[in-house]
């Protein structure tokens, strides 16, 4: 039966038709057909304004850089050797890979030949919910027979045998399962399964970026605890990150709803102990995000439900917005309550003022200067924060004085 995708804004916008133009203009009618991820997520209804649009064609790459150029669009030669240029139209990027067929792979990389066969093609992808193709006019091709049929029913199975998909890429086992946390419905595929924990050891010669990009991504999912669930059962987890624990707290977090959305959240929460920053490394992660996980995962004994606003404002007022919004979802993950929300939103809105007295005020003020200035501020800005931080300079300078006035601190 043949299936046509109802046109979609992403499919006739003028960046893509001029993309297909310039194809056809130099290869026919056939040189271009939209694929993959584009095609299963407009099949499904899950396909948005920002979806990455991505075209295969047999024209081999150098024919595609020259006909972009032709058409006066912009080609840039992202992953040539392979196959792939990324056309910019209208501002807009559109990724084309010339048909191909793997030659040597190595569990990383793979040497790639270029082909005209669209079933060749379809063959060497990892999933037949990914091998689909469809023409610029919407009509479905779907060369494994079973991809559609997949998509629709939630099923992530591999194109041919599990263990040799895999042994071509070992990155493959983990976007089975972020591709099941996305996409699954009902049990996982057994020989999918169990070929991932059979060959989970290969995951140990992946570049960390691309294990950490795979990973966030599946984290991302509406509720990935399904499919780590899987992967601690299969001991691809632990293969992974053997500083995680339970999945409770991922559990609880995923509960929160919005509140436990965000993917390196739930990343601490995998995570046993103060274990953030060595992780973060080990995946290289951004700075950012390094320095996020490392606090978020240090604890903290004054997090709990029953805390006041003010010693919200304290947390916050210490360690950061984020730190302290981080631990508290961490922790409301584990133990409910109603007070959380009221709490969490201190945490996440509440801009700390400036401390109001400074060093030369302290020395202004007669403290000898040298150790004895940083105790001072130390014991006024205690108070300070003990009082909510409402005393304002004008009190906290007649304190000063009175601690001058007092003796040495």
């Amino acid at each position: 039966m043949m299936i046509r995708l109802d046109p979609r804004p992403w499919m006739t916008a003028p960046a893509t038709r001029a993309v297909i133009a310039a194809l056809q203009a130099a290869g026919g009618p056939d040189a271009a057909r939209f694929v993959g991820g584009c095609v299963r997520d407009t099949l499904l209804q899950r396909d948005g304004p920002d979806i990455d649009i991505d075209v295969a064609t047999p024209l081999r790459p150098e024919a595609v850089v020259t006909a972009l150029t032709r058409a006066g669009l912009k080609a840039v030669p992202t992953g040539i050797e392979h196959g792939t240029v990324t056309a910019v139209a209208h501002g807009r990027p559109v990724e084309i890979t010339t048909l191909r067929r793997d030659v040597v792979t190595d569990g990383r990389h793979a040497v790639v030949a270029f082909t005209d066969d669209w079933a060749e093609d379809a063959a060497r992808r990892d999933f037949r919910l990914n091998a689909l193709y469809a023409d610029p006019d919407g009509t479905v091709h779907d060369p494994t027979g079973c991809g559609v049929d997949d998509a629709r029913a939630g099923r992530v199975v591999f194109v041919g045998d599990p263990a040799t998909r895999i042994a071509e890429d070992y990155l493959r086992i983990l976007r089975f399962f972020r591709f099941f946390a996305h996409y699954g419905q009902g049990p996982a595929d057994a020989a999918a399964v169990a070929a991932c924990g059979a060959l989970r050891a290969g995951l140990s010669g992946l570049s960390a970026e691309r294990v950490s990009k795979e990973l966030l991504k599946l984290l991302a999912a509406p509720d990935p605890c399904p499919a780590v669930a899987l992967m601690a059962g299969t001991g691809v987890l632990a293969a992974l990150l053997p500083e995680a624990g339970g999945l409770a707290r991922l559990e609880g977090l995923v509960a929160l709803g919005a509140h436990g959305a965000d993917p390196v959240l739930r990343l601490a929460a995998l995570l046993e102990g103060p274990v953030g920053e060595p992780v973060a490394r080990r995946l290289r992660l951004p700075n950012t995000v390094r320095d996020r996980l490392a606090a978020a995962c240090v604890p903290n004994p004054d997090i709990a439900p029953h805390m006041t606003e003010a010693a919200v404002r304290r947390a916050v007022w210490r360690d950061g917005s984020q730190a302290s919004g981080d631990r508290m979802r961490l922790v409301w993950a584990l133990v409910p309550s109603p007070d959380w929300p009221a709490r969490v939103a201190v945490a996440d809105h509440w801009v700390p003022p400036a401390f109001p007295v400074t060093g030369d005020d302290v020395v202004a003020a007669g403290v000898t200067p040298g150790p004895a200035v940083g105790r001072t501020l130390k014991a006024l800005q205690a108070g300070w924060m003990q009082a909510d931080f409402q005393p304002d300079r004008a009190a906290l300078m007649a304190q000063l004085r009175a601690l001058v006035a007092a003796g040495p601190t």
